[in-house]
């Protein structure tokens, strides 16, 4: 439930209001938007009269939120969460950032090429896998705890915030200089971790599973939120389909549907969604048109030697092709 406020309410008033809302056993969370003031209501509603609400001086409207997820609700947060992940490097709320670099952390030299490739040409934040979940126990399964400290070195070389995925809660502490925690998409659902990043202060990346409808994203969000952290990024990296052409079936259309449903930023992996760098291009680029709040595109220096994804992996000199076209774009790209 939701309590809209009139405009310039008497604090003495909304205190009254939280106060007798606290006694009915109700989780108060105030937020104060650029037009309105809402009181969101989280716990067992149904015993409250609206219409004794709707009567008091302060309230303009009462609203029930019929939807099982209730922080991540743009009812019950009507502007955009800006997400601050380092000084001058924002997402959400009109704020675009691209993430690029490897699939995986190979050596210090590839991680630093790619790195600082990917800066000169635009991308504000730099990937890189650390810990590789992969389908088979043979394949390459990342350097761990080394590769974090190669994406550290290249972060205090280039100045340039990390996001990496953790897959697993022990290895929480191993994080503590990444400014961006990545959810993979076969995590998404991993409840113990998701509210275990719920007591972290830092911004999570969570991407949406494999066979995950948006509802289910949105609940495994609402987790992250339950715990206390509000900084979430949410990611579309395309679905299971009866498809063969591509790797996932990239779901352009759920941009424009987070968009209507929730206040978190939207971003869209088109490596991920496509399997094919030929087709990383017009995807980006349809995402960007649809008004995702941003990218994360796999950049290698040599993909046809890459221990991980290379098929799906842009050289240098094609990932600063795409920046060019996307800066094109973004001034046309749809706004709710």
């Amino acid at each position: 439930m939701v309590i809209i406020l009139r405009d310039n309410p008497a604090q003495k008033q909304i205190d009254s209001l939280v106060s007798w809302l606290k006694e009915k056993n109700l989780d108060v969370h105030i937020v104060k938007g650029a037009e309105q003031t809402i009181i969101g209501l989280i716990g067992d509603t149904s015993k409250i009269d609206i219409d004794s609400i709707k009567t008091m001086d302060i309230v303009e409207d009462v609203k029930r939120i019929q939807e099982p997820y209730k922080n991540v609700n743009r009812k019950f947060h009507p502007d955009d969460t800006v997400v601050d992940i380092a000084p001058g490097v924002k997402i959400g709320g009109g704020n675009f950032q691209v993430m690029a670099g490897p699939c995986s952390v190979e050596d210090r030299n590839q991680v630093l090429e790619v790195a600082e490739a990917v800066k000169v040409a635009g991308a504000s934040i730099l990937r890189g896998g650390a810990f590789k979940p992969r389908t088979s126990p043979y394949a390459f399964q990342g350097l761990g705890p080394k590769g974090l400290e190669i994406l550290e070195d290249a972060k205090n070389k280039l100045g340039m915030p990390i996001v990496s995925e953790i897959m697993d809660i022990s290895k929480l502490p191993l994080f503590d200089n990444v400014d961006i925690i990545q959810v993979g998409a076969r995590n998404m659902q991993n409840f113990e971790l998701l509210k275990e990043l719920g007591k972290t202060k830092k911004p999570i990346l969570l991407k949406r599973g494999l066979s995950s409808t948006i509802q289910e994203l949105l609940m495994s969000a609402e987790y992250i939120m339950a715990g206390g952290n509000g900084q979430i990024i949410l990611c579309e990296r395309g679905i299971r389909t009866f498809e063969t052409a591509t790797r996932n079936t990239l779901d352009i259309s759920a941009v424009p549907v987070l968009k209507e449903l929730t206040h978190l930023p939207v971003i869209v992996d088109p490596s991920h969604g496509t399997g094919n760098a030929r087709l990383v291009k017009p995807m980006a680029m349809a995402s960007v048109a649809a008004g995702a709040d941003g990218l994360m595109i796999e950049v290698h220096n040599d993909p046809v030697h890459a221990l991980c994804d290379g098929a799906q992996a842009l050289t240098p000199e094609a990932f600063g092709s795409l920046m060019e076209s996307i800066a094109r774009i973004r001034p046309f790209a749809y706004k709710r």
